[in-house]
């Protein structure tokens, strides 16, 4: 039996994720947000029985056994954590939380709770053209090494549907292209390649500060741009870069992975090859038309990786999987909350570069630091933005 559903946000997300849920055979059964209005309208809009303001509310209902935290991450940490504690299945958006010390409080819980499903939304992981390339790279088709990964995204305007400030807005709440898009880009490359990050250099920048919505006091601090470089292990380099600086709302994604001997490349939901002194070849051509995903709010990459995703977790609530405990192992392919803590280190690191305009070594914390340790990076990294 598939288990209740508790969606805690309102944003975009939710709004692309209810009929993908829903065409999967679950049942939502209560949604959250910060004001009762915003919970009121959106229950109303998604057609949802229940609505609160309270977290508490949704946390301990008997008819939710799986949480969905698609909120602001400086509440990731707090809903998720509480959630495991009390016998429920997470499922958090990502970053996982605003950053290393938020996301290592989660991944100790999902460890002192291991039978419990406790992953990281990084769709992209079950994008079928990601999953096909991956494939194609354990089975060598550009030779042993991989040698360069070129990644482009351009997202058209990131701020298009909001018509007063919110916490997308914010860089300190976790919003902008650094942390909503480029934390799918660090897990995607670890996903398709087995390798971590061993040190970065990135910039980024808001050059939107203001619009026709958001003009007045308050101004956005969210990045709209941002590039960066990561050095893996064998010497792989990646280069990715991130726009939302450009008009339109037009969405492009392409993926670029060089090897000795050839070349793979993702356009869209396309995969294509290339081998040394030959054609670009097909490898897997996207024909999916999926309801629920060409009617989305989310760009179609995100919206098709979302709905493999749910429907991988339909599969792992399966009554024979159930019954022989395989619920989480059913959901192995998705990223988990340690997968998490090293993305937050890596977009740490760049955020860190950017600032010092050097390379930086990814550090993955392993405990919580003091509070005056908190206090004096507080303290440098504001030095450093001034002498900047």
């Amino acid at each position: 039996m598939l288990p209740g559903i508790g969606l805690f946000g309102t944003g975009p997300i939710v709004k692309a994720l209810v009929p993908i849920l829903r065409e999967n055979g679950f049942k939502i059964e209560a949604i959250w947000s910060r004001t009762s209005a915003e919970a009121q309208e959106a229950a109303k809009e998604l057609k949802i029985p229940f609505h609160t303001n309270k977290i508490d509310d949704v946390l301990l209902r008997k008819d939710v056994d799986l949480i969905f935290v698609l909120c602001s991450p400086n509440l990731h940490a707090q809903i998720s954590v509480k959630a495991l504690g009390i016998g429920k299945h997470v499922v958090c958006d990502r970053p996982a939380g605003l950053n290393q010390e938020d996301a290592l409080k989660m991944v100790r819980a999902g460890q002192y709770y291991p039978t419990l499903i406790s992953i990281v939304n990084h769709s992209f992981r079950f994008l079928p053209a990601f999953t096909h390339m991956k494939q194609a790279i354990e089975e060598n088709y550009m030779g042993a090494n991989i040698t360069l990964i070129d990644i482009r995204i351009q997202t058209g305007k990131l701020f298009p549907d909001i018509n007063s400030y919110d916490w997308r807005c914010d860089d300190m709440m976790g919003g902008g292209t650094l942390n909503l898009i480029g934390s799918h880009v660090v897990d995607l490359v670890t996903f398709l390649t087995g390798h971590l990050a061993k040190k970065v250099h990135g910039v980024v920048r808001t050059f939107t500060k203001t619009t026709k919505a958001i003009n007045g006091i308050r101004q956005i601090s969210a990045p709209d741009f941002c590039t960066f470089q990561m050095e893996l292990n064998k010497g792989i380099l990646v280069v990715a870069t991130i726009n939302s600086h450009t008009s339109g709302d037009n969405f492009s994604l392409e993926v670029n992975i060089c090897g000795e001997e050839g070349q793979l490349i993702v356009q869209g939901g396309n995969l294509l090859g290339r081998k040394d002194n030959s054609k670009e070849e097909v490898l897997y051509l996207d024909t999916d038309e999926t309801d629920c995903c060409s009617s989305s709010v989310l760009p179609m990459p995100y919206a098709k990786g979302l709905n493999k995703m749910v429907a991988s977790l339909k599969e792992a609530f399966s009554p024979v999987k159930e019954k022989a405990g395989w619920i989480k192992e059913s959901v192995c392919s998705a990223a988990g909350f340690e997968d998490g803590l090293y993305v937050q280190a890596v977009l740490s690191a760049i955020r860190e570069s950017s600032q010092t305009r050097q390379w930086v070594t990814i550090d993955i914390i392993t405990e919580q630091p003091d509070s005056n340790a908190i206090l004096s990076a507080a303290v440098r990294r504001t030095a450093i933005s001034s002498i900047s």
